[in-house]
């Protein structure tokens, strides 16, 4: 079995504001060994769409070897329970 985990994180960064979940949710994944694909959403369209096509609120947005985890408060919950 592999030991790199693989995870892929969408997280806005716009030219005048940084989401500090997405931040956080890519220094969680690097802590706990995960090679992360980070994925920047770099406009107020490429993030409208993004959550229009993912039929979410908010960014970020966490998959973990393809299964759809969910935001940051997700991933800490994921992560806790192993």
């Amino acid at each position: 079995m592999s030991d790199n985990r693989s995870a892929t994180l969408y997280r806005m960064v716009l030219p005048d504001h940084t989401c500090p979940f997405g931040i956080r949710a890519k220094q969680l994944l690097q802590s706990e060994g995960f090679d992360v694909d980070d994925r920047i959403l770099r406009s107020r369209e490429e993030v409208d769409a993004f959550k229009a096509e993912q039929g979410i609120a908010t960014t970020p947005l966490i998959f973990i070897d393809g299964e759809r985890i969910g935001g940051s408060d997700d991933l800490e919950r994921h992560l806790a329970a192993g």
